[in-house]
């Protein structure tokens, strides 16, 4: 039988500015990762017993609740849109985003009560289907992979439902928000099954690296 120790598993997203922020963050805590953190899978910390795992950022709350990883670091978004409950560690300093709905420069609708009946596309249609419901508005939710900002343009869609930081791509599409369903940032989330909880691991493995 192998004594071999098991590596606690931190599952963050594959890439993307949010991998970014992860990663550095895990560096701020004394992580140590090499070159090739950027192009593997699951990649081993150097100095914590800790891996890496690198997955779709919509499928990490189901990593972490299954226990094939131990922690997590995604949007609370993504835990909304998924309508999963899950242990917040810690709410983290990025990852600052809305979930909102936006319509075009030129467009008649003005307050809520407008998208009464209109097609609305969207990657988050769970948050949207449920935000819809506790407005009292019946409106026809159009789910798209990807970018939805071209539905409007293309006629697929009236309005859309996004994830927006600074409104930039809104903008370029000449789109306006009409109104926040979110707000939404990162969160570092642990699964039940962990057997210690993240800081105090994190503890460890630095007093273990001060008397190593």
């Amino acid at each position: 039988m192998s004594n071999k120790i098991r590596q606690f598993r931190l599952a963050i997203q594959s890439s993307g500015r949010l991998r970014e922020d992860s990663l550095e963050y895990m560096g701020s805590l004394g992580a140590e990762f090499g070159e090739t953190a950027e192009r593997r899978l699951i990649q081993s910390c150097q100095n914590f017993n800790l891996a890496i795992v690198s997955v779709r950022h919509s499928d990490i709350p189901r990593y972490v609740a299954s226990g094939a990883a131990d922690y997590g670091i995604c949007g609370a978004n993504v835990l909304t849109e998924l309508n999963m409950t899950a242990k917040v560690v810690t709410a983290l300093p990025f990852g600052f985003c809305k979930l909102v709905i936006a319509v075009p420069e030129s467009s008649n609708m003005q307050t809520i009560a407008d998208l009464e009946g209109e097609r609305i596309a969207t990657a988050y249609p769970g948050s949207l289907e449920r935000w819809l419901q506790d407005q009292g508005i019946h409106a026809a939710i159009i789910p798209i992979r990807g970018s939805v900002e071209a539905t409007v343009e293309l006629n697929l869609a009236d309005a859309i439902c996004d994830l927006t930081q600074s409104g930039r791509t809104l903008k370029a599409h000449q789109l306006v928000p009409l109104a926040t369903i979110l707000e939404s940032q990162a969160v570092l989330i642990q699964s039940p099954h962990a057997s210690k909880p993240f800081f105090e691991l994190i503890q460890s493995q630095l007093k273990y690296e001060t008397v190593r």
